[in-house]
């Protein structure tokens, strides 16, 4: 019976890799999208936010049969618990890479005031915390757990640094304003994608120490 358990916690960690480089994938091809004004490609992202929905799906359903078949206890529970909180969190980063797939759509034919330079540096960070969150999962890595956790501070940075950035824009010339508010949305969602993967990071602290992370 531990052996049929084993394989099948196995099979989630897998699918928590799969969906995890999906979601990764996604952030970087709004970006480029972003970056190269490609509308191709920012339709390909939001097309595929099904497929990251579906495996949401996919894996809640194990979640479920390892809970009702294994009744697994201490640690094995708290692992399955985390996974169930895990993919809500990934699943929002799928939608709010589409959501910043929507916006370059529509700046697509308009010439951006700016080059841009802090909001491919934020996705960057944001694509970190995702990949290390999820590897600190299937390695049960208590010291990368941390080190996702506290790099939310940098995405927070970033984020203040374009905040600024734009609402000096604004006050030169308020021509910039509808195009800025663009860019600030973007750079909110970039920093919902780190909050979500900060939280995903403080739901693996729990299953492997069974304590609460406190800052």
């Amino acid at each position: 019976m531990r052996s049929r358990f084993d394989k099948e916690l196995d099979l989630l960690n897998k699918e928590l890799i799969e969906m995890g480089n999906l979601i990764e994938s996604s952030i970087k091809a709004a970006i480029t999208a972003l970056n190269e004004q490609n509308i191709e490609l920012a339709k390909r992202v939001i097309e595929n936010d099904k497929e990251i929905d579906d495996m949401e799906r996919s894996i809640e359903q194990r979640c479920l049969r390892l809970l009702i078949q294994h009744q697994p206890v201490a640690k094995d529970l708290r692992f399955i618990s985390a996974a169930l909180k895990m993919i809500t969190d990934m699943e929002r980063i799928g939608d709010q890479a589409a959501d910043i797939s929507e916006i370059s759509i529509r700046l697509a034919e308009e010439t951006y005031l700016k080059e841009l330079i802090h909001i491919p540096q934020m996705a960057e960070a944001t694509i970190k915390m995702v990949k290390n969150s999820i590897d600190s999962f299937v390695n049960r890595d208590i010291i990368l757990v941390k080190k996702v956790i506290a790099y939310d501070d940098i995405v927070d940075e970033l984020f203040d640094i374009i905040k600024n950035e734009l609402v000096e824009l604004i006050i030169q010339d308020i021509n910039y304003k509808e195009q800025s508010i663009d860019f600030l949305m973007i750079a909110k969602y970039l920093e919902r994608i780190g909050d979500h993967a900060q939280n995903i990071a403080e739901w693996i602290y729990f299953a492997i120490t069974g304590e609460h992370y406190t800052w």
